[in-house]
């Protein structure tokens, strides 16, 4: 393991034909018009028959925020942060203003209090920004550190909210900054290289894709698509430090992208983008050691055609779903076994082209799906019993979408 504590210099792109990096725009720190959101007065509530809550306007629930990552440097791309809003009740999206100021923002995360929103600038001089939520104004932009790497494609905050967790693709690095009591961004306190084991069959060297917290909080763990590894790491929540205590290796060429925990804690579900597959992985919370088990089908296409992006389980542990690219669909997945089996029930059409990535609505009875090739966002209604996904709504037109996320 290598610790690199500046930023080095970086090689060429990779995987340029996929990732789409044309280039870094230089940020601007202009905010444009207000989220659509709830009224922020108070209301007078009248129960309904049934003891249901209905607000003065007549409608079952006031919309909701919905931020929305794309690609600025690339053409048909956007020019900073999505801002819309939802209607939890129908999924129906409105708005679409734009929040300036951030190149490249292709993936999102919120704090843990909801007051901070944080993206990734994936350019070459990678970065991370921080976007104030709080007040009655427009979100602002708080300002922007350096990720020390290349290409940075993920983020998470660490469950405590004291420190924000990024990816760095191009370079396959892992960045660490702390956060703030107003939720701006610290300089960084660690940046780690992924330099073991070697690159995978066609890979140019190693590719972090995603970095996150384990459901007890004492581990974290890096995919690794270039180097077909999961890394898990020791978070010293005092100096902002990693230290690596454990790696699991995937099949060469298996290209690891997303990985998600089943609520329970004990098993993980891994999407590999390169040979179209889904693992099942034991988690030993102790030792913080992943053990991957058998590839799983994606249930569209074949290696080479169709690509996983993005995998989730549903908040009780019963359904995972899976965003097929290539394939166009979301499969969806029985848990079974105490989360230790996976079981294909079948492929729901997604409504766009190339969904990059999925989200639930904080309820979970919504899946949003972002449509990078449609520069779309479709949505989902979740039925808690089977499981199965029902389209509600057109899609909503959001240019080269690659994030969605919905609060």
């Amino acid at each position: 393991m290598t610790r690199r504590k500046e930023q080095t210099s970086q090689g060429q792109w990779s995987g340029l034909s996929r990732r789409h990096f044309m280039g870094a725009l230089a940020a601007t720190t202009v905010v444009a018009a207000a989220p659509a959101s709830a009224a922020a007065e108070s209301v007078t509530r009248t129960p309904a028959p049934d003891g249901a809550e209905i607000p003065p306007s007549g409608r079952a629930a006031a919309s909701r925020p919905l931020y929305l990552g794309t690609y600025t440097s690339q053409a048909g791309g956007g020019t900073g942060v999505g801002v819309a809003s939802y209607d939890p009740a129908t999924g129906a999206i409105s708005g679409g203003s734009t929040l300036t100021g951030v190149a490249d923002p292709s993936y999102l995360a919120v704090h843990p209090d909801g007051s901070t929103l944080y993206t990734v600038d994936e350019k070459q001089d990678g970065g991370v920004t921080a976007i104030a939520l709080t007040g009655d104004g427009a979100p602002t932009v708080i300002g922007t550190r350096s990720t020390g790497g290349a290409g940075p494609t993920h983020l998470s905050v660490h469950p405590g909210g004291n420190w924000l967790l990024s990816a760095n693709y191009t370079s396959g690095s892992v960045a660490v900054h702390p956060i703030d009591a107003s939720g701006a961004l610290g300089e960084r306190t660690d940046l780690v290289a992924h330099s073991t084991p070697p690159p995978g069959p066609g890979q140019d060297g190693p590719h972090a894709h995603q970095i996150i917290t384990s459901p007890d909080g004492g581990h974290v763990l890096a995919v690794d698509l270039g180097t077909d590894t999961v890394y898990t790491y020791r978070l010293d929540e005092s100096a902002g430090t990693l230290t690596r205590v454990s790696i699991a290796a995937l099949r060469p060429g298996a290209g690891p992208r997303h990985l998600t925990f089943h609520p329970a804690g004990a098993f993980a579900y891994l999407a590999n983008e390169l040979d179209n597959t889904v693992v099942v992985c034991a988690y030993d919370a102790e030792s913080g050691r992943l053990t991957p088990g058998e590839p799983q089908s994606s249930g569209s296409g074949t290696a080479g055609s169709n690509f996983p992006a993005e995998i989730l389980v549903t908040a009780d542990g019963s359904f995972a779903y899976l965003a097929n690219r290539g394939g166009n669909t979301l499969a969806r997945y029985a848990v079974e076994a105490d989360g230790a089996e996976l079981r294909l029930l079948g492929t729901t059409p997604v409504g766009g082209d190339y969904p990059r990535q999925i989200a639930f609505s904080p309820t979970g009875d919504l899946l949003f799906a972002a449509n990078q090739k449609s520069s779309s966002v479709t949505v989902f209604r979740v039925d808690g019993t089977s499981g199965e996904l029902a389209a509600v709504g057109e899609p909503f037109a959001s240019p080269v979408a690659v994030c969605a996320l919905p609060l």
